[in-house]
């Protein structure tokens, strides 16, 4: 990723035009500092594609914290958002038979598959240069894998994947810290009712 940001930077500073990208978010919290590590090198459009939160009320919860975070965080380009269609069924049928697979497991592959072709689709049909996704700046989610199946999603739609892992140099950590900054609401699981009842089975 760095390799690629400073080229982005030598050539903006040549013609002054900075690439665009769409970038997956998976929440707000997780936004934070990866908008600011990306922001001063392309013009970003968050995109909030998360039909695996099935419940709706948190999901709606979620989707407006991240329109918040973005009207209320500095940049030096403005950011854009854009909402995709909450189909929680199309989630429910892919993971169908994988309800009991281990959190990090098979269903979770399925997930982020969903995902980030969903967003490779998008930033096809809307002509952006590059797209990736906040995911990997968990420490419990796997970045070789998503980089993996992102960058098959944009050679299958014909656009750059950016690979990355947006937990190293602090950025989990950062993420934590901004999100306190900018008081945004933090869940406490993933998103499906999967990863939600094996949070309750750990308290419990």
């Amino acid at each position: 990723m760095e390799e690629i940001i400073a080229g982005i930077r030598d050539r903006e500073l040549r013609d002054g035009n900075l690439p665009s990208l769409l970038l997956h978010s998976c929440c707000a919290p997780c936004s934070t500092s990866v908008i600011a590590a990306l922001s001063s090198f392309f013009r970003i459009t968050v995109f909030y594609y998360n039909p695996n939160i099935d419940d709706r009320e948190e999901y709606e919860k979620r989707a407006r914290e991240q329109e918040r975070l973005l009207s209320v965080m500095p940049t030096p380009f403005p950011v854009s958002f854009l909402e995709g269609d909450y189909r929680p069924d199309e989630f429910i049928d892919l993971t169908r038979n994988h309800e009991e697979d281990r959190e990090g497991g098979e269903r979770c592959t399925l997930c982020y598959a969903l995902r980030l072709e969903k967003t490779a689709k998008v930033a096809h049909e809307r002509s952006f240069d590059w797209f990736t996704s906040t995911l990997s700046v968990s420490p419990m989610k796997d970045a070789d894998r998503i980089n993996v199946i992102g960058s098959a999603a944009g050679e299958k739609y014909g656009v750059a994947w950016l690979w990355s892992d947006f937990k190293k140099k602090d950025g989990y950590r950062q993420s934590i810290e901004l999100s306190k900054e900018y008081g945004l609401y933090r869940q406490d699981y993933c998103g499906c009712s999967y990863s939600r009842r094996k949070g309750d089975a750990e308290l419990s």
